[in-house]
């Protein structure tokens, strides 16, 4: 059983950006997301995640997952988030196709696995660092000629780990 909190964002992007990383009132753009999910960036729902229902007026309320009212109902018709003792919501369940994942820092972290360089701030920016595909280094462990780390910055820690995330799903 999982619960969704609703906070409301300052616009329709996503909530309030911190200056710092790990800031977890945080969220990757609503666009970022989507290039995510068009790139094949797969969710398997888990106490935590953040989503937001787009399209229907509801862009600006972010849920997240955890173990009181959300519930994911694995059904014959596909996975469904269902909003259990939500008075407020005239929601009774939707579709996982019908929600957007708002990938966090450390899930988009797990993503880039070993071409993870590092992440550091510099000035109002934060860069993620994106080390070149294993298959493309040389003999000797270092990279062939061409083949260098690249760097994605973005004054959002976690909408610079999501643009790197991009690059490492080739999209």
């Amino acid at each position: 059983m999982f619960k969704a909190a609703c906070t409301h964002s300052t616009g329709p992007t996503g909530l309030d950006r911190g200056a710092n990383s790990g800031n977890s009132r945080t969220v990757i753009t609503i666009e970022l997301a989507r290039r995510l999910l068009a790139g094949g960036l797969v969710w398997e729902p888990s106490p935590g995640d953040r989503f937001v229902v787009p399209d229907r007026g509801m862009d600006d309320e972010v849920f997240v997952v955890s173990q009181m009212t959300v519930e994911v109902h694995d059904r014959p018709e596909g996975r469904l988030i269902g909003f259990n003792g939500t008075t407020e919501w005239a929601l009774d369940s939707l579709a996982l196709t019908d929600v957007l994942w708002l990938p966090w820092e450390g899930r988009l972290r797990e993503e880039l696995g070993d071409r993870f360089g590092g992440l550091y701030p510099d000035g109002d920016d934060w860069v993620v660092t994106v080390l070149p595909a294993l298959k493309t280094l040389g003999p000797k462990g270092v990279a062939g000629e061409g083949h260098i780390a690249t760097e994605h910055r973005h004054p959002d820690a976690e909408c610079a780990y999501a643009l790197a995330v991009l690059e490492v799903l080739d999209f």
